[in-house]
């Protein structure tokens, strides 16, 4: 059982029938609204969802990415007995970053964190409530008030966007279905520490979940939706990477399991 302290950063998927998972998005909003049709055909009463985070970096559909993942959400709700817990969104690196960018005036040295999220995809995302990445650069370099005002303006734009900002509070850590059959993560595993010692090993951990040999802290199965070496579609015994590429020339993949951890369905765009 997940320690209560730590409980407000994980979603316990209780009584889920089946949960779609959904990888790394990276602003495919085009590739999102097509396989949401997919998903929408198909899902069932006692169904849940739950994005593997990354929605912003890379791509070029940015702010419609998000536009589209809050219909979904709205369109889920909407159906007979929908709850606000059927739809869960997890933190991704991307996210990870833009909330440390948002702070930046914080950080010991803003030049170079500023540079290694731009190389890292975040430009786009910057670009894409109005922000400019060189201005980004020079208010690093002039002091943290001018920083502070550079990342205000880029919080105002955000902040102006409906739902945006509520969606970015109510990022999770992980998501996991009773029992402890499936555990949904970003992108990694610190297979030697439980669950609720992780940390920012979902988003910067430098073990594979592709590499496990057993069951993780006792779920049958982990899912990540973002690979750093970005092999596609590959399932293992312990173990699901559903990155496609999506907003890096590839796909966008989506998938289905039972509370087990046994997949049903696979759907793409």
């Amino acid at each position: 059982m997940i320690a209560w302290r730590a409980a407000r950063n994980f979603a316990e998927l209780r009584g889920a029938r089946r949960v779609w998972a959904v990888a790394a998005i990276h602003g495919a909003a085009l590739e999102l609204a097509r396989l949401h049709d997919k998903i929408g055909e198909r899902f069932r009463e006692g169904d849940r969802i739950v994005y593997l985070g990354d929605y912003f970096g890379h791509g070029v559909s940015i702010r419609a990415t998000i536009d589209e993942l809050l219909d979904f959400r709205r369109r889920v709700l909407a159906r007979r007995g929908g709850f606000a817990c059927d739809v869960i969104f997890l933190r991704g690196a991307q996210e990870e970053m833009l909330q440390k960018l948002l702070e930046l005036q914080f950080a010991p040295n803003p030049g170079e964190v500023l540079t290694w999220m731009i190389k890292a995809g975040l430009g786009p995302t910057v670009r894409a409530y109005g922000g400019d990445v060189q201005r980004g650069l020079a208010a690093t370099r002039d002091g943290s008030r001018t920083i502070t005002r550079w990342t205000s303006a880029l919080r105002s734009a955000i902040n102006d966007c409906p739902g945006h900002t509520r969606l970015l509070s109510s990022l999770r850590h992980a998501a996991f279905t009773d029992h402890s059959g499936v555990l949904f993560v970003h992108a990694a595993v610190a297979a030697s520490r439980p669950l609720t010692a992780q940390g920012d090993a979902f988003w910067w951990g430098s073990g594979d979940i592709l590499d496990l040999a057993g069951p993780f802290d006792g779920f049958r199965r982990v899912v990540r939706g973002f690979d750093r070496r970005q092999r596609g579609f590959v399932e293992r015994e312990f173990a699901v990477s559903l990155d496609g590429g999506a907003g890096r020339g590839g796909r966008l993949v989506g998938a289905c399991f039972a509370p087990n951890g046994n997949m049903l369905d696979r759907v793409e765009a």
